[in-house]
């Protein structure tokens, strides 16, 4: 399409690939308890989807870590999060009912919303992992089969049930989100019922059982903006765990124009040529998707430059 940015000249926010999750020492007691006591090893606490983070001298943002031996008492919730491939670091996150104080009140509570983007692609991989990990322990602690309590194993990727036997791994739901043009090449946003007024992104939704990711982004546009999409162009995916979701990107080209939301998930949707969407940003009608998420990045794909940033003058 005209004016496209390439997606591969600043990878996604989430997606780095930065630590080696070394699976195959999840189940070896031995080699975690080594690990764990190993100088070297830092550890976080993860606590409702949030974990401690401080700014840094050179006005970065980073994980508040400490060595394993200063680490809260907590085994039974000590997860392995894998091995820094260029110094051999180990790292664990503990998950926590609270995040602990800070004495020194230089560190504050964030989630990955806040900081995602923020820190290292070392840190944010670790982050987005260990937030995985808590979602799905907190949400899954009986068998599905049986309804007894499970355990957690392999340093928190498996839960056991001590009843039936059977053995619960985490789950991932995809879905898909997508920037949908016409052939006027005019973009297709909407707004959700419970987005504050302005505020408009792509669609997006859950791929059912037993559905292509193809089949579920015409079903979603139909079901929400009333538009019929044909082409269907994959770009990338983004982990999102909130709490446990595979967001897949598309740009998909749609066959008719008329819109006609549903008013349950969509309360409005328009079409913005880039020009109207320029000045909808300049004039404040329109607030742009910020954050980490890859809606943004889809409409910049189509936008041709980076979407206006808080304190930012669009141009």
């Amino acid at each position: 399409m005209t004016g496209r940015l390439d997606m591969t000249a600043q990878p996604l926010a989430l997606t780095h690939a930065s630590v080696d999750r070394a699976a195959h020492h999840r189940l070896d007691e031995a080699w975690l308890a080594a690990a764990w006591s190993h100088p070297t090893t830092r550890v976080f606490v993860v606590s409702g989807g949030q974990v401690l983070v401080q700014d840094t001298d050179d006005g970065g943002t980073e994980i508040v870590m400490t060595p394993a031996f200063d680490a809260p008492e907590t085994e039974m919730h000590r997860y392995f999060l894998g091995i820094d491939p260029e110094d051999g670091v180990r790292y664990f996150a503990l998950q926590k009912d609270t995040l602990p104080g800070r004495m020194d009140q230089a560190a504050r509570p964030a989630g990955l919303r806040e900081v995602g983007g923020l820190l290292s692609p070392l840190q944010a991989s670790l982050m987005v992992h260990a937030v995985a990990l808590e979602n799905w322990q907190r949400l899954h602690r009986f068998c599905s089969r049986c309804g007894e309590r499970t355990v957690i194993a392999a340093a928190g990727h498996i839960r056991r049930c001590p009843a039936c036997g059977a053995e619960h791994y985490p789950r991932t739901d995809p879905a898909v989100i997508m920037l949908v043009t016409d052939e006027e090449d005019r973009a297709l946003l909407g707004r959700q019922v419970h987005w504050p007024e302005g505020r408009f992104s792509t669609l997006a939704g859950f791929v059912e059982p037993g559905e292509s990711i193809e089949a579920a982004v015409r079903r979603e546009v139909l079901e929400e903006a009333g538009v019929v999409v044909g082409e269907v162009e994959y770009v990338a995916s983004q982990p999102w765990p909130f709490p446990s979701s595979l967001m897949l990107g598309f740009m998909a080209q749609a066959t008719t124009a008329t819109i006609t939301v549903d008013g349950e998930e969509i309360h409005e949707a328009r079409w913005f040529s880039r020009e109207d969407l320029r000045a909808a940003f300049e004039s404040g009608e329109v607030l742009p998707p910020f954050g980490i998420s890859i809606a943004a990045r889809l409409i910049e794909l189509w936008y041709g430059k980076p979407l206006p940033r808080p304190g930012s003058t669009p141009r």
